[in-house]
């Protein structure tokens, strides 16, 4: 496939993850006091993911995240140069979600933003390496397999939506450093100041979850 098709269907697939994701977070007012809101946004981001994986997937994989990019990159499934096309193409796309949200919504709606449990970002930092380990991991096992293809899009939104559930309440959920960077350019602040935490928790989960299954998997 041509890299730069790959590149386009990426910055694609993580604007609609970005933009539907924490668009639902905003409109439904996501927060521990609105469960309906709250399920709603978790079952947003994990069917972004169903939707993306069954649209380009055959394109470009539909990693749609950097921390899942690196997962594949140190398990030997990509070059380091697409790795960066990736990234690159990642967090563009999630910028112009971000500006978008801000049109339509405002800035002032923190447009779905990642922020630390109780502001501390020691806790954040593990809370989203446990759920980027989990999320990763599921991603690298369910697409290992040729006879798993039917279904991996399906797995890997369903995963997505399990790791939201628990994470929505500490963290917001991340797992995404892209995901976390449109937003908060626009939304600035607090989101801004943390969002260190939320590119190194993922890509450090993402990194352990390969080690892991590479482990694993090893004959």
């Amino acid at each position: 496939m041509n890299a730069t098709k790959k590149y386009v269907a990426e910055c694609i697939g993580t604007f609609v993850l970005t933009f539907f994701g924490c668009g639902t977070a905003v409109v439904t007012q996501c927060s521990t006091n609105n469960y309906p809101g709250y399920l709603l946004t978790a079952i947003a981001f994990g069917l972004s993911i169903v939707a993306m994986a069954y649209s380009i997937g055959n394109i470009s994989g539909c990693h749609v995240n950097p921390a899942v990019s690196l997962g594949v990159l140190l398990s030997g499934k990509m070059s380091g140069k697409d790795f960066v096309g990736y990234v690159i193409a990642q967090v563009i796309g999630a910028i112009i979600a971000g500006a978008a949200l801000s049109a339509i919504l405002g800035a002032d709606t923190g447009l779905g933003t990642n922020g630390l449990y109780n502001d501390n970002a020691g806790i954040s930092l593990l809370i989203e390496g446990i759920l980027t380990f989990v999320f990763v991991l599921a991603i690298l096992g369910v697409t290992s397999k040729e006879g798993f293809q039917s279904v991996a899009g399906l797995v890997i939104g369903l995963s997505l939506t399990f790791v939201h559930i628990l994470g929505i309440a500490f963290t917001g959920t991340s797992v995404n450093p892209a995901r976390s960077i449109g937003p908060a350019i626009f939304a600035g602040g607090q989101a801004l100041s943390s969002l260190w935490v939320f590119i190194a928790a993922p890509l450090v989960g993402a990194a352990l979850a390969a080690v892991v299954y590479k482990y694993l998997s090893a004959e």
